[in-house]
């Protein structure tokens, strides 16, 4: 193969690699979405649910808070691992400091999230009597 052909296979697999990664993270981004709106449906109608019962026990409340949270953590995983994907396939250094600062974002979110997440955890487990009260 002469050099002008190896030149060509080789932006051919780029071409491919891109377009490849582009699908893969956009696959990514929408797999998020419907999490987030799994989440949601699933979320408003405990909610409504809770209208229902008497008194809208606090720990039914945070039952939904602690399931939509955990929902949204693992959205904002999916998009953190599109992040990492477009980052292969970023072409400047301004699109790889957009990504990386819309990364550290989703970051931070998704750790003050599971924090949040993980107390109020915490709570439900360490006081059943509480629970059993409201």
């Amino acid at each position: 193969m002469n050099e002008s052909g190896f030149a060509r296979s080789l932006e051919t697999a780029e071409f491919f690699f891109k377009t490849s990664a582009s699908w893969l993270a956009l696959s990514v981004e929408i797999v998020a979405c419907l999490i987030i709106a799994a989440a949601m449906v699933e979320s408003a109608a405990a909610i409504f649910s809770l209208k229902r019962e008497p008194g809208h026990p606090l720990h039914r409340r945070k039952e939904v808070f602690l399931r939509f949270g955990s929902w949204l953590i693992l959205a904002l995983e999916f998009e953190l691992a599109a992040d990492i994907i477009r980052s292969a396939i970023a072409p400047s250094w301004e699109q790889i400091g957009m990504l990386g600062a819309i990364a550290v974002i989703r970051t931070f979110l998704n750790f003050f999230l599971e924090r949040d997440v993980e107390k109020l955890a915490e709570g439900e487990t360490a006081d059943p009597e509480a629970k059993r009260s409201e």
